[in-house]
């Protein structure tokens, strides 16, 4: 069975072929964008891929459920930092093929999911589980509390600029513009840069004529 790695962090990589091997997956392909894995797939659909959504250019949960619709055939791992509570409870919905592990889960939970994938069975760390056992949380009505800091960021995010680029931009490290990003997309209930930009556009945090210049 093919294993893909939908992930752009090169310490991540390496740490999954590490474990990987240890299972007797000895190759696994690295893929870049959604359009490579599609192409994949369509080779040959029966795979598993270890997906990082947060950091993948797939927009929403909804093309993630087309995507899992269209290849019944593929188990996916869902490898992530952070998912908000409505992703998680519209994919597990949606997707029954999609299994749920954090990246600071334990490593016993970590080869749980994988082994659960090969075997064509989903798994649901136990971070994941209780996020889905809580009650949904009532619509908020006042907007997202953002420092100063976040809100600019948020709208270079918008505006196109990659996390390293922010940093250049505001003469701060890669890992404090990374560790701000992560605090936005929490406040604001969104997984990755569209679902963002998305909101801040809607709740006027950032100025639909500057974005579309």
């Amino acid at each position: 069975m093919n294993v893909y790695l939908a992930d752009h962090q090169d310490i991540t990589r390496a740490g999954l072929q590490y474990v990987l091997a240890g299972m007797g997956v000895r190759e696994t392909k690295t893929i870049a964008d959604k359009t490579e894995l599609i192409l994949a797939l369509r080779n040959e659909e029966k795979a598993v891929v270890v997906l990082d959504y947060t950091l993948f250019d797939i927009n929403d949960a909804n093309e993630l459920s087309i995507l899992c619709e269209r290849f019944l055939q593929t188990q996916w791992v869902l490898f992530s930092e952070d998912l908000s509570q409505d992703f998680i409870r519209s994919v597990s919905l949606t997707c029954p093929h999609c299994s749920f592990v954090l990246k600071e889960c334990h490593m016993a939970e970590i080869k749980e999911a994988l082994s659960f994938a090969f075997s064509g069975k989903r798994f649901i760390c136990q971070q994941v589980m209780e996020l889905l056992l809580q009650p949904e949380p009532k619509p908020e009505t006042e907007r997202p509390n953002l420092t100063k800091t976040e809100v600019e960021i948020l709208k270079d995010i918008a505006l196109g600029l990659t996390t390293r680029e922010i940093a250049a931009k505001r003469f701060s490290s890669f890992h404090t513009i990374n560790t701000h990003r992560k605090n936005i997309f929490r406040k604001l209930g969104v997984n990755n840069l569209k679902e963002a930009t998305k909101y801040a556009l809607r709740a006027g945090l950032v100025d639909e004529a500057e974005y579309y210049i």
